[in-house]
């Protein structure tokens, strides 16, 4: 199953401002880009932060399969909506495998640090998908967790989306 990482970050990689709960910060055009994103995929993947922060913003339907991913899914047992919905706390590879099993080819994973380490220290993200966006916070959550990582990256292309200078950048992981 082909994994492909999607994230909005800062010149100094963080993808939120440190806010609690973090605020939408991205351009409309990298709004856009997401939303074709989650067009394109019919398997998304969150941690249950993710979630969290944008359940009220989330529009499920038929065709698309929503997993948040948590320790503890017991306390969203009331959330659930057959084949739209789900919670699981299984692993990065039981998951993969279970959504194989059950026919999916890609799966589009926006998530935090944290989720976004274990898919990556698992090797089983294939792309990332990352709009820059030029701005610098300081502070907030990065790309992924503070652990020893070791992914090489191949930069596939690269897009300018607008005057600002809000960069896409389409990487393989090799």
């Amino acid at each position: 199953m082909k994994v492909v990482l999607a994230i909005v970050t800062s010149l100094d990689g963080k993808s939120t401002k440190g806010f609690k709960p973090p605020k939408l910060w991205a351009s409309k055009e990298d709004q856009l880009h997401f939303q074709s994103l989650i067009s394109k995929n019919n398997v998304i993947v969150m941690g249950k932060n993710t979630y969290t922060v944008s359940k009220d913003i989330i529009k499920l339907s038929k065709n698309k399969l929503r997993i948040v991913m948590a320790r503890d899914i017991n306390e969203f047992k009331g959330a659930v909506v057959s084949n739209q919905l789900e919670f699981s706390s299984e692993s990065p590879k039981q998951l993969i495998k279970r959504l194989t099993k059950q026919g999916f080819k890609q799966m589009l994973l926006v998530s935090g640090p944290k989720l976004n380490s274990a898919f990556l220290k698992a090797g089983l993200v294939n792309e990332l998908w990352i709009t820059l966006e030029p701005n610098i916070f300081g502070a907030g959550i990065g790309l992924v967790d503070s652990e020893k990582l070791d992914v090489k990256l191949k930069l596939l292309s690269s897009k300018k989306l607008n005057a600002q200078g809000t960069l896409l950048l389409k990487y393989q992981v090799i």
